[in-house]
């Protein structure tokens, strides 16, 4: 989708204007909306391998964004959380983003909003379904399957 291009582009601009990756970025609201998980379970949100994701949390705790501390329930276990009051700190750079976002709102009457928002939250949820299933079967059809589906 060619109205994707600028945004991925734009957050890519944001992040490094914070000091991120955009894999950084995509970390710590993935971290921020579904709260502390393993760096498996990290993996998965995130496409990365894990490997991968064990670079990039030590980068971010190395930032002091994010934490590794030990399960309550399964000290075996060790989770990564986020540190929300350094993260809020960074906020800031945000805030007219905020605004800017906030004002085009305006724009649209509460019935375009709700159509906007239901095709935001179907388009990720798709897009969850095909990363999930990408990183476990990386030979995986699903884009041909989900592509002729489309198509009849």
């Amino acid at each position: 989708m060619r109205a994707a291009r600028p945004l991925s582009c734009f957050t890519r601009v944001v992040a490094a204007r914070a000091g991120l990756t955009a894999t950084d970025s995509k970390t710590l609201d993935t971290l921020i909306r579904v709260g502390p998980v393993t760096a498996g379970e990290l993996a998965r949100h995130t496409g990365l391998a894990t490997a991968s994701v064990t670079s990039l949390i030590d980068r971010l705790e190395k930032k002091g964004l994010v934490r590794r501390a030990r399960d309550g329930s399964d000290r075996r276990r060790v989770m990564v959380e986020p540190i929300r009051e350094r993260i809020a700190e960074g906020a800031a750079v945000f805030g007219s983003v905020r605004k800017a976002y906030a004002d085009l709102l305006h724009a649209y009457s509460e019935s375009q909003l709700e159509t906007i928002l239901d095709f935001m939250r179907r388009a990720s949820q798709r897009t969850r379904e095909m990363t999930a299933e990408m990183t476990a079967h990386p030979k995986s059809t699903i884009l041909d399957e989900w592509r002729k589906k489309g198509d009849g």
